[in-house]
């Protein structure tokens, strides 16, 4: 990861509480998992952002070195790594998710 890709990954995740990278964007999500996503947001009617890595590869790589996670989409709540489709759909249908974002957004 260059010192300029890790610069823009943590500007990304300064300036916005909630935010995706995945492939596509949350208008139109390229693969499922990143589909998941995006439903369970929406669902939520919270406002996020997203990084299209399909267009950008040195994102696509460097984002999975920053959070040591090598699958995509990952999603982070506060600028914190909350982790991937399967971990999302898992804190949603607990009730966690709804949590974790109201604190986020309060914050």
């Amino acid at each position: 990861m260059t010192p300029e890709s890790k610069k823009q990954i943590d500007q990304m995740l300064k300036d916005n509480k909630i935010f995706v990278f995945m492939k596509g964007n949350k208008l139109m999500p390229q693969c499922g998992f990143s589909n998941n996503v995006v439903q369970i947001l929406n669902s939520l009617g919270v406002p996020f952002e997203t990084c299209d890595i399909l267009s950008d590869p040195e994102i696509r790589q460097s984002i999975k070195e920053y959070s040591n996670w090598p699958t995509i989409p990952q999603v982070y709540i506060n600028g914190e790594f909350v982790g991937g489709s399967d971990i999302m759909i898992e804190l949603y249908q607990s009730g966690e998710l709804q949590q974790i974002v109201e604190v986020a957004l309060a914050s």
